[in-house]
């Protein structure tokens, strides 16, 4: 893509004109309220739409720019797991879903040119927020809807193993439709492991910030989404255990409006605040900074190349 392409929105004639070589990633629609709106300008607002502030689903590479000083992190390794230790099948080979998953994750790391193709959900990041060093934890649902399998489960305690080590604060950003069922038991015993470590943290002293992003669903709720000294939600975001659909079907009543979304939850006393993402790393500071006891500075996070 050259500079023009890259910086000058094109009309929309040369969008759809036949033969045209015009990128088909220029322009991004709202899924809530259809608005248009050039990929430039998208960045600049944190993929959140400008007319009726949707926040679109993000993936680690973004969420660590958007939330550590300058976008300037650190990428924590992870352990290794057994990749299909049931050597399970449906209608296709879980070990062939994974390969597809890794396959597509690398492609889009390629095109967002990130050095860091994650295999799995979970992604860990070290760096900077206002100044306080912190660890970062982010699930991306476009891995597998961010299932919580043994990777992923092994990633939540690396970065609260990695948090207790460093003595920072750890902050989780969840997204998940739940376990991973092709994992079975295996999947479910990442429940309790993640949150025997989260324990550990507590013991520890140690702040635990959950941010819940749209969807935070299933045993992800069950366990270390629910568990945070202070829990935050973006607006509009999906936060339940079994989806509403499931629970009308079960009771046979039609649910209240807005049921399972953050602000419904906040209502309710499930969580402590709702914040728009664009005030979400400021936020961040100054919780860690209360937490730790530690002299925030605040900076504006880089919008670079990098979002």
């Amino acid at each position: 893509m050259n500079w023009i392409k890259d910086f000058v929105r094109p009309r929309f004639a040369g969008v759809f004109r036949k033969g045209d070589d015009t990128p088909d990633n220029l322009w991004e629609n709202c899924k809530k309220c259809g608005e248009i709106i050039f990929h430039r300008d998208l960045a600049h607002l944190q993929n959140v739409c400008p007319s009726c502030h949707y926040h679109m689903r993000i993936g680690a590479k973004m969420r660590f720019a958007q939330t550590f000083d300058d976008g300037k992190y650190e990428i924590i390794p992870l352990r290794d797991v057994a990749h299909d230790p049931l050597q399970f099948k449906d209608q296709k080979k879980y070990s062939e879903r994974l390969k597809e998953a890794r396959q597509k994750a690398a492609q889009k790391a390629i095109a967002d040119n990130n050095p860091d193709v994650p295999k799995d959900a979970v992604q860990v990041g070290k760096g900077a927020i206002c100044g306080i060093q912190s660890i970062v934890a982010v699930q991306d649902f476009a891995f597998m809807g961010g299932s919580l399998g043994m990777a992923a489960g092994e990633a939540v305690i690396t970065a609260a193993e990695t948090a207790h080590q460093a003595g920072a604060p750890l902050i989780m950003f969840t997204a998940a439709g739940g376990a991973r069922m092709q994992e079975g038991i295996l999947s479910l015993m990442q429940m309790p492991r993640t949150t025997v470590a989260i324990q550990r943290l507590r013991e520890a002293g140690l702040p635990y910030i959950v941010v819940l992003t749209d969807p935070t669903t299933g045993g992800v709720t069950a366990s270390y989404a629910m568990l945070g000294d202070v829990q935050i939600a973006e607006p509009g975001a999906l936060i339940g255990f079994a989806g509403p659909r499931v629970i009308e079907d079960t009771i046979k009543e039609t649910l209240p409006d807005g049921f399972q979304r953050a602000e419904y939850l906040l209502a309710h006393g499930m969580i402590d605040m709702v914040v728009h993402r664009h005030q979400l790393r400021d936020t961040l500071g100054r919780l860690v900074a209360l937490l730790t006891g530690q002299k925030s500075t605040k900076k504006s996070a880089k919008k670079s190349a990098a979002l």
